[in-house]
């Protein structure tokens, strides 16, 4: 809905004027020049290399409470009540380590997503100059990302300048 309203937005400002006729738009595909580019599937390969490496991490530890929890259920009838207590508050502790690790490494202010804004912001940045450098060139009034929040439901390839950016990029 946001996409919608905000697309409608950009249309009318860009076809509110007398001289919209002049007007020159392009578009590229940021996902495309980010899916071919080495320095992004270095990124990649390092951000998976981390997911795999704390996937690995969390699976040890709910494995670990998956075990004493069977434990606990085999010996629970025949434990005294402050022995039960002990170990459900173990128990409950682990769980509690186990979501705070999860949130700590894949949660939205996580080390993942830092890591990967340290990484990519370079690259980003990078690209952003380029898309800039080739929209200057062809002298272009506007340039969108089809592959972001602008939903472009028609555009001719020749305003296309995905392939000129990744030239470019490379």
């Amino acid at each position: 809905m946001k996409k919608t309203i905000f697309t409608a937005a950009i249309i009318l400002l860009l076809f509110s004027g007398s001289s919209y006729a002049q007007l020159k738009i392009g578009y590229v595909d940021t996902d495309a020049i980010l899916k071919d580019l080495p320095d992004a599937q270095d990124v990649r390969s390092q951000l998976d290399q981390l997911i795999s490496e704390w996937q690995g991490d969390l699976n040890r530890m709910q494995n670990e409470l998956k075990s004493k929890y069977d434990d606990y259920e085999k010996r629970k009838l025949i434990m005294s009540d402050q022995t039960r207590a002990e170990v459900e508050e173990e128990l409950t502790k682990l769980e509690k380590e186990i979501i705070a690790f999860r949130e700590k490494k894949f949660g939205t202010s996580g080390e993942l997503f830092q890591k990967q804004e340290e990484l990519m912001k370079p690259i980003h940045n990078k690209l952003f100059n380029v898309i800039q450098d080739v929209a200057k060139q062809e002298n272009l009034d506007f340039v969108l990302d089809r592959s972001g929040g602008v939903l472009i439901l028609f555009a001719k390839e020749e305003y296309d300048v995905t392939a000129k950016v990744i030239e470019k990029m490379k």
